[in-house]
C-alpha cells in the first residue's frame, strides 16, 4: 500500500477517489535516510483530495476536481519557515540554547526559542538567566542524558535524551502510541446533518471551506500549518493567543497568511471567548493535552454547549500514555523516537532535512477536518479529529516502504515561492502545496502583526 492509500485511508477516505490524485515525482526533494518525500506527498495529497472532494459535495460537481500533487512545491512548502522573507530579511529559527548537547553518557537536544522556556531550562540546571551556552555545555556534560530530560521536563521546561529505535520501541510512550491509529477519528454525539451553504460550480476559485469559521488556538508549527491550510480553501480563520504569550514574529508570519489574529484572555474574556464559539464551525488546539480544558474546551464539554463542531486537537506525543501531558516540538519527538539516531552518525545525531513531522502532521490535521465536515453533511454527529507527532513518527520510521530515488529534477525553491506587500512588509513567502483542479493558487490576504485583529468573526 503507497502512503498516500494509507495517509487518505487514515482520515476515512473513499478509495475510490484515490485515482484522482496523481503525483509530480521530483529527485533530490527531502532527501534523508527514512522515506521522508513519500510522507510529506502523501499528507499534502490526502489535504488536497479532502478539500476537493469538499468542494465538489458544496457545488453540486458531478466529479471530484483531479488532485496533483508536486514534489518541488511540497518540498518548498515543507521548508516554509526557512525559506520565509520579510523585506529581505533571514528569519530567526533556533535560539542558542535550542539544540544538541554532550551529556555524561550521551545526547540530549533542548528547546528554549521562547523566553519561559529559556528560563526554565536554565532554572533545572541551576544556572542563571544570563547563563552562556558554554555554562551550560559545562553543566550538561557532567549529567546523564535521561536525567536532564526529566529534571527540565519536571519544571515545564523541554529537553529530550536521544533514543536509538529500539530503545525508543521498548518505552512505555511508544507502545501507546503505537496501538493508536494515525489519525484518531470519532463522533462525539447524534447531532443533525450540517448542511453546507452551496457553491457555485462556476466560480474560481473553489474554495471548499467558503463560509466556514475555524478557531484557531495553536502554536508552533503543526496546528498553524493545518489552520493556514484552511484559509487557503476560503475558511474564515481567527488565531487566539494569550495576551502575555506573543509568538515569535517570523513563525507568526509564516503560518500567518490567510489569517487574522487576536489577543484574548480565555479566563478574563470568558463571555466573548462563547460568543465565538457559539458561531464557529471548527475549534483547532495545539497546546498540550488537557491544557485547555479548564475552558471547557474538553472535546465532549464543547460538544455538549455547541452540537455540530469539528473538534481538531494535535500535540507531541499524544494524549494519552506516561508523557500525555508533555510539552514537545517536532525536532524533540525526532530525538525520542530514534529518528535523529537514524538520520545522524556514530559522531553526532542528525535531523531531518525539514520539520517534517509538524509539516505532515499539519496537512493530515487539515485533512481530517475538511473530511469531517464531508461525513458530517452526510451524517452528522460533533466529530473529534486528533493527531501527534509521535504517531506521524512512528509512521514514517516503520510504516513507509523506501521508494527510489526518481523522477524529473527539482530545479530548487524558486518557482514555488511569492512575494507580495502587507502589513508587515515585503514577504516572500512559500506557495500553496495543495492543489486541485479550480481550487486556489494562493492565499486571499497576507498575514497581519500578532493580536492585531479583534476577537471577533467577520
Amino acid at each position: 500500500m503507497t502512503a498516500i492509500n494509507v495517509a487518505w485511508g487514515a482520515v476515512g477516505g473513499a478509495p475510490g477517489l484515490l485515482p484522482r490524485v496523481s503525483a509530480v515525482v521530483r529527485r533530490d526533494t527531502l532527501g534523508a535516510v527514512l522515506p521522508v518525500r513519500e510522507l510529506a506527498r502523501a499528507c499534502v495529497a490526502a489535504c488536497a483530495l479532502a478539500g476537493a472532494e469538499l468542494g465538489a459535495r458544496r457545488a453540486g460537481l458531478a466529479e471530484v476536481p483531479a488532485v496533483t500533487v508536486d514534489d518541488g512545491a511540497v518540498a518548498t512548502a515543507f521548508h516554509s519557515e526557512r525559506l520565509l522573507r520579510v523585506d529581505g530579511r533571514t528569519p530567526d529559527t533556533f535560539a542558542p540554547l535550542s539544540r544538541f548537547w554532550r551529556t555524561a553518557d550521551g545526547w540530549v537536544r533542548t528547546h528554549a526559542n521562547y523566553p519561559h522556556h529559556r528560563t526554565r531550562l536554565l532554572g533545572a540546571l541551576g544556572l542563571p538567566a544570563n547563563a552562556s551556552a558554554d555554562e551550560v555545555a559545562g553543566r550538561l556534560a557532567a549529567r546523564s542524558a535521561v536525567e536532564t530530560e526529566e529534571a527540565v521536563q519536571s519544571v515545564g521546561g523541554l529537553a529530550v535524551a536521544l533514543r536509538t529505535p529500539g530503545e525508543w520501541r521498548r518505552h512505555p510512550q511508544a507502545a501507546e502510541v503505537a496501538a493508536r491509529p494515525l489519525v484518531e477519528r470519532a463522533r462525539l454525539d447524534a447531532a443533525p446533518a450540517r448542511v453546507l451553504p452551496p457553491l457555485d460550480p462556476g466560480a474560481a476559485p473553489l474554495l471548499p471551506a467558503a463560509g466556514l469559521r475555524v478557531l484557531d488556538l495553536t502554536r508552533v508549527l503543526a496546528g498553524p500549518v493545518a489552520t493556514r491550510t484552511l484559509a487557503l480553501l476560503g475558511a474564515d480563520v481567527l488565531r487566539l493567543d494569550a495576551p502575555w504569550l506573543p509568538e515569535l514574529a517570523d513563525q507568526h508570519a509564516d503560518t500567518g497568511v490567510g489569517k487574522r489574529s487576536a489577543a484574548l484572555d480565555l479566563a478574563a474574556d470568558r463571555d466573548t471567548f462563547e460568543e465565538l464559539l457559539g458561531t464557529a464551525d471548527v475549534v483547532v488546539t495545539g497546546y498540550r493535552p488537557g491544557a485547555l480544558d479548564r475552558f471547557g474546551l474538553a472535546p465532549r464539554a464543547l460538544a455538549e454547549r455547541h452540537p455540530g463542531l469539528v473538534v481538531a486537537q494535535v500535540s507531541a506525543w499524544g494524549a494519552y500514555g506516561p508523557w500525555g501531558g508533555r510539552r514537545g516540538f517536532d525536532s524533540l519527538v525526532q530525538v525520542a523516537t530514534g529518528i535523529a539516531a537514524a538520520e545522524g552518525t556514530a559522531e553526532r545525531p542528525g535531523a531531518l532535512p525539514a520539520q517534517a513531522l509538524d509539516h505532515g502532521t499539519g496537512y493530515l490535521l487539515a485533512a481530517a477536518v475538511l473530511r469531517a465536515l464531508t461525513e458530517q453533511s452526510y451524517d452528522g454527529g460533533s466529530r473529534l479529529v486528533r493527531l501527534a507527532l509521535a504517531r506521524t513518527a512512528r509512521w514514517l520510521t516503520d510504516g513507509i516502504p523506501p521508494a527510489p530515488a526518481d523522477g524529473t529534477p527539482y530545479p530548487g525553491p524558486a518557482a514555488w515561492l511569492a512575494e507580495a506587500d502587507g502589513p508587515l512588509g515585503r514577504l516572500r513567502y512559500a506557495r500553496p502545496a495543495v492543489s486541485f483542479t479550480g481550487g486556489p493558487a494562493d492565499w486571499a490576504r497576507q498575514p497581519v502583526p500578532w493580536g492585531s485583529d479583534r476577537p471577533e468573526w467577520r
